[in-house]
C-alpha cells in the first residue's frame, strides 16, 4: 500500500470522526439550541457601541448603517461609530447622509488597514458591549437583544452571530450559501464544546473588558477575527454562539474573489496558529488546543494529500479503464458488446469512507440549515457546493500554504481594491 493511499485512509478516517463528533455533540445539545423566531424584551438594556470599518463600500455601506439603525434596541443605549480607513471610491460621501444623525458618528482616517479602524472606534468607546459589523453586512433587527441575552452568563465574554449569505444570484454565492449553513451548524457545535476560534467581523460583540484586559486588535496577518478569538482562549475568556442572531452578508461573486478571499482567511489561519502554537495540544486550553486548531490544520495537510491521491486516481482510472474497454469490445474499430456487472463495482474501503464523509456534510448542511430556517431542505446549491469547493477549494489552499512559506502576506485592502475593479 503507497504513502499517500495510507495517509489518506488516516486522513479520511480522521474527517468522518470530526463529522461523527459533531453529531453526537448535536444530538445531546439539541434541546438547548433556542431558535426565536418572535420579538423579545430584556430587562437590562446594557449599552453597546458598533463600530463599522468600511474601505471601499460605497455601495453597501448604507445598506450596513441602515440595518442598524433598524435594530429593535433602545436608542439612547446605542453608538454606530463609521469609520472609513482611506477608501477610494466614494464611501465617504455615501457616509454623509448621517451627518447629522445623533445616533451615528462618522470619521475618515488614512489608510492603514481594518485593524486600526476597529482600534480607532474602541477609542472612542466606553460602552459595555462593543462589536464591529463589516460594511458589507446588515443585521436582523433583533440580532443584538439575542446577542444581549447570552452575555447572562458572567463568563460568556464574546459571542459570534449567524452568518447568512444575502440574496445570492450566482453560482458562487449559491454555493457559499451552502458553505455558511453548515458553519452554522459547525459554530455552534465547537461552541458547546468551548472551541470557537473565530470571532467573524460580521457582528460579533464582546465585553468592552476584553480590549481592557488582553489589548486591542492586530494586525493578525490580515484575519484580526481570528487572532483576537485565539488571544482571548490563551487569557482563559470564553467565547459562545447565538444561532439565532442572524448577519447577512454579501457573498463572493465569482470565483476569483471567492479564491482571493479563501487564500487571505486560509493564510492567516495557518500564521495565527503557529504564533499561537502553544496553545495546540495543551489542556488547559480546552477544546480550541485539543480538537479545533489541530482539526484546522490536518484538514490544510488533507487538501494536499487528497489532491495528490485524487490526480492519481484519475490518471490510473483513466489509462486502466482505456485498456479494458478496448479488451471487451469498445475500441474505436470494433462493436460495442459490454453488460454490465458488479464485477465493475469499485468496493474499496476508501471508496465507502468517501461516501460516508459526503453523507455526514450533507447531515451537517442540514442540521445546519434547520438552525437557520427552521426546517431541513434538500437544495440545487448543496450540489454547487460540492462541484465548486472540490474543485477549487485545493488550489486557494495550495496559494495560501505557499503564501504561508514564502511569507506573501495577503492585503484587506488589496481585497477590496480587486472588488471594486470588477464591478
Amino acid at each position: 500500500m503507497s504513502i499517500i493511499l495510507i495517509l489518506f485512509y488516516m486522513l479520511t478516517f480522521l474527517a468522518v470522526f470530526v463529522q461523527v463528533f459533531f453529531l453526537v455533540t448535536y444530538f445531546e445539545n439539541r434541546k438547548k439550541i433556542v431558535i426565536r423566531s418572535a420579538p423579545i424584551e430584556l430587562a437590562h438594556y446594557p449599552t453597546v457601541t458598533v463600530i463599522v470599518p468600511c474601505y471601499n463600500e460605497e455601495k453597501t455601506v448604507s445598506i450596513t448603517v441602515d440595518s442598524l439603525l433598524a435594530m429593535s434596541y433602545p436608542a439612547d443605549k446605542l453608538r454606530i461609530i463609521v469609520v472609513d480607513d482611506g477608501s477610494k471610491d466614494g464611501t465617504w460621501e455615501a457616509l454623509q447622509q448621517y451627518k447629522d444623525n445623533a445616533r451615528v458618528e462618522i470619521y475618515k482616517k488614512q489608510n492603514g488597514g481594518k485593524h486600526t479602524a476597529l482600534n480607532f472606534g474602541l477609542e472612542h468607546t466606553t460602552s459595555e458591549l462593543v462589536g464591529c459589523l463589516d460594511s458589507d453586512s446588515s443585521v436582523h433587527p433583533e440580532a443584538l437583544k439575542r446577542i444581549v441575552t447570552v452575555f447572562d452568563n458572567p463568563k460568556t465574554m464574546a459571542v459570534a452571530p449567524s452568518i447568512v449569505v444575502r440574496d445570492p444570484k450566482t453560482i458562487t454565492e449559491y454555493a457559499q450559501r451552502a458553505e455558511y449553513d453548515m458553519a452554522h451548524y459547525n459554530k455552534k457545535m465547537l461552541a458547546f464544546m468551548e472551541g470557537i476560534h473565530v470571532t467573524p467581523g460580521p457582528f460579533s460583540i464582546f465585553r468592552k473588558k476584553v480590549f481592557d484586559q488582553i489589548g486591542p486588535y492586530r494586525k493578525a496577518h490580515q484575519t484580526e477575527d481570528q487572532e483576537i478569538a485565539l488571544r482571548m482562549h490563551k487569557h482563559g475568556l470564553a467565547i459562545d454562539h447565538c444561532p439565532d442572531a442572524y448577519v447577512y452578508t454579501k457573498g463572493q461573486q465569482s470565483i476569483p474573489k471567492l479564491y482571493r478571499q479563501r487564500v487571505r482567511w486560509i493564510y492567516g489561519f495557518i500564521k495565527n496558529a503557529q504564533d499561537y502554537r502553544e496553545l495546540i495540544f495543551r489542556p488547559k486550553y480546552g477544546a480550541v488546543g485539543m480538537f479545533t486548531i489541530p482539526s484546522g490544520l490536518i484538514s490544510v495537510s488533507a487538501t494536499l494529500v487528497l489532491l495528490t491521491f485524487m490526480v492519481s486516481r484519475i490518471y490510473s482510472f483513466v489509462s486502466h479503464k482505456a485498456m479494458q474497454l478496448s479488451t471487451v469490445g469498445f475500441g474505436p474499430f470494433t462493436r460495442p458488446n459490454f453488460s454490465f456487472d458488479l464485477f465493475y463495482v469499485d468496493t474499496r474501503a476508501f471508496l465507502f469512507l468517501s461516501i460516508m464523509l459526503y453523507i455526514l456534510i450533507v447531515v451537517a448542511l442540514l442540521n445546519g440549515r434547520r438552525m437557520i430556517y427552521g426546517r431541513k431542505a434538500l437544495s440545487w446549491d448543496i450540489a454547487l457546493f460540492f462541484i465548486v469547493y472540490t474543485i477549487v477549494a485545493p488550489f486557494w489552499v495550495l496559494k495560501a500554504i505557499w503564501n504561508a512559506v514564502t511569507r506573501h502576506e495577503a492585503s484587506w485592502t488589496d481585497e477590496r481594491d480587486y472588488s471594486l475593479k470588477q464591478i
